[in-house]
């Protein structure tokens, strides 16, 4: 075992507050949007040894192919799409060969690897994901009267579909929308949530991210999209592909190791509306609520297919005095999320953890228990003969052909 020092990211959008207070820490002077657990070079944590030596983590594990963020959204994420496996190989091989630093603005690609993601709630969780079916959307749009309101329900209307609403969006990202229409639609959006004429949140929800965003043309394209609200507890999963913003709330992430972002506003970033297109183009893939499986009664276990990576949630309590034991694995992940525990081994080695504290576990940490009174998430890549869970789409699974 060895316990981790982690990084964090100061980005915007993060919370001084949610981050530090899970880690017992004061308030920050600026906000704390992530903290990153693995070996992402971009912020790898660090393994200490027994003795207090500490090394890079991945002299210890390798490169792991999983990371896990700690992520707090005190203001809307940007508008993004994370790429396929492919696109991310030829998007970092371009940028590579084109000599553009990784740690460079404009930089797009900063690994070669896909990024399907799974968010594990720890307090209430609001963000937008995926599109909203055609006749949603312009039940959305018909209400607004707005002159850009109704070119853009009049050109869904005339074509609709999956394909159509990627031409809405590419069109909105590339002419020059005049920030006087943006104010249009929000105050037709403001009006008409105050006569309680909300459909499925919409409304408020442009509200809520033009008070960020006033002139952003993402506060339109927000309209298009479903809003997801996850409780304590509850899971999602995106595939790549799927166009995304976390609007607010304290989750665990777990997803590929990659940095990999592809912008188109709510963002003070760099953008990238033609690589978001592209990825669009695609066909939206799955965006599912997450149906955990239970171990014994102490652990729920949510593993998307295809993932790459599950996530294993454990109670520990004096209802079980022997401590409670974590799933076997190739090497893992754990983040002590409630409480604190104390971590054994059968070769007898022991730490304790309290909240927001992290360590690795090795393949050849075997025998791990967990006592005390509290809760941690272990995340890993399951066995290929694992089961995995039941995912109940949260929006229709769009492909370009519908």
């Amino acid at each position: 075992m060895h316990r981790l020092h982690n990084g964090v990211q100061n980005y915007d959008w993060g919370s001084p507050e949610a981050i530090p207070n899970f880690l017992g820490d004061r308030r920050a002077d600026v906000p704390v949007a992530e903290m990153w657990i693995g070996t992402h070079p971009l912020k790898p944590s660090v393994a200490v040894d027994p003795d207090g030596t500490e090394k890079p983590l991945a002299d210890v594990a390798g490169d792991l192919p999983f990371m896990v963020k700690l992520l707090a959204a005190d203001r809307p994420l940007s508008l993004q799409v994370h790429p396929s496996r492919a696109q991310a190989e030829i998007g970092f091989a371009r940028e590579q060969e084109a000599g553009v630093p990784l740690e460079a603005p404009h930089r797009v690609y900063k690994d070669p690897n896909h990024k399907p993601e799974m968010v594990f709630a720890l307090t209430t969780f609001d963000s937008l994901i995926g599109f909203r079916p055609t006749a949603e959307i312009l039940r959305v749009l018909g209400p607004l009267n707005t002159p850009l309101s109704q070119r853009l329900a009049d050109d869904l209307r005339s074509q609709p579909g999956f394909a159509s609403i990627v031409r809405l969006i590419e069109r909105l990202l590339s002419e020059e929308i005049d920030p006087a229409e943006v104010h249009q639609i929000v105050g037709a959006c403001r009006t008409l949530a105050s006569l309680g004429m909300d459909i499925k949140r919409a409304y408020a929800t442009a509200v809520e991210i033009a008070e960020h965003h006033p002139d952003d043309v993402g506060v339109v394209i927000s309209l298009m999209l479903n809003r997801m609200t996850l409780q304590p507890g509850e899971a999602a999963y995106l595939e790549t592909g799927v166009i995304h913003a976390h609007l607010k709330g304290l989750c665990l992430e777990v997803m590929a190791s990659s940095d990999n972002v592809l912008r188109a506003g709510l963002t003070s970033k760099h953008i990238d509306p033609e690589g978001l297109v592209a990825c669009l183009e695609s066909g939206m893939a799955r965006v599912s609520r997450v149906t955990p499986d239970f171990i014994e009664y102490d652990t729920e276990v949510f593993s998307p297919a295809g993932g790459g990576f599950a996530l294993a949630v454990t109670q520990i309590s004096a209802a079980a005095p022997e401590g409670v034991a974590l799933v076997r694995c190739e090497g893992s992940l754990l983040v002590c999320i409630g409480g604190e525990v104390t971590v054994t081994t059968d070769a007898g080695e022991k730490l304790t953890l309290g909240r927001g504290e992290s360590l690795y576990l090795s393949p050849d940490d075997s025998g791990v228990t967990v006592h005390g009174l509290g809760e941690v998430a272990q995340a890993y890549v399951p066995p290929s003969e694992a089961l995995t869970s039941r995912l109940i789409d949260a929006v229709p699974t769009w492909r370009q052909t519908h």
